[in-house]
């Protein structure tokens, strides 16, 4: 069963799933230029909201070896998809002008596709100086993803293109995630299986 967290804003209703702390453990197994990678790891993904209409994301990953070695974090936003419109704050400080849009389940409405879902983006931003743009569709307790646009800085490693795939089977979310890095095609890299934290 979902539960929708009171004053949640309308536009993250079909997000509401989501929201919480979630850990649990996964899998990398990933076929590099160099030879497969393959280990167990240990995760901690936050989802939450401060009355805005976007999810705030953490999440922070370490091997499960004798010193728990920190392996990766990241950080990021998921918002519906949709036109910004005046009623929204930004660009960067700017306050939003008049009423914030889609203020209740109807107006949400208006905002589903054509395949019965949502659509939404994802921006996230990891410490070894890569960003990622993915866009995608929430479609009941599932998302799907796919990034749009990769930005890396001069000193990245090669990464070049990713697809997230996130569910809630059996009160427990569990992600799926493939990548283009280090001079290969798209393929499996890892997944997860979180429960909800107390």
């Amino acid at each position: 069963m979902i539960e929708i967290p009171t004053g949640l804003p309308a536009e993250l209703v079909p997000l509401s799933w989501l929201i919480g702390v979630w850990e649990g453990t996964g899998v990398i197994d990933y076929a590099g230029a160099d030879g497969p990678v393959s280990a167990e790891f240990g995760q901690r993904v936050s989802f939450s909201h401060d009355g805005m209409p976007y999810l705030n994301y953490t999440s922070n990953s370490w091997l499960l070896d004798e010193e728990h070695t920190a392996l990766t974090a990241e950080t990021g936003y998921w918002r519906l998809h949709r036109p910004q419109s005046a009623g929204d704050p930004g660009p960067a400080m700017l306050p939003s002008i008049g009423d914030r849009p889609f203020q209740n389940a109807d107006e949400v409405e208006t905002l589903r596709n054509g395949a019965g879902g949502f659509d939404i983006e994802v921006a996230l931003v990891h410490p070894g100086g890569v960003s990622e743009l993915y866009l995608g569709q929430v479609r009941g307790p599932r998302i799907d993803l796919a990034t749009d646009a990769v930005l890396r800085t001069a000193g990245a490693k090669e990464y070049a293109a990713a697809t997230r795939l996130y569910g809630l089977v059996d009160s427990h979310l569990l992600w799926a995630w493939d990548i283009a890095a280090l001079g290969q095609n798209l393929r499996t890299h890892a997944s997860g299986r979180l429960s909800k934290a107390d």
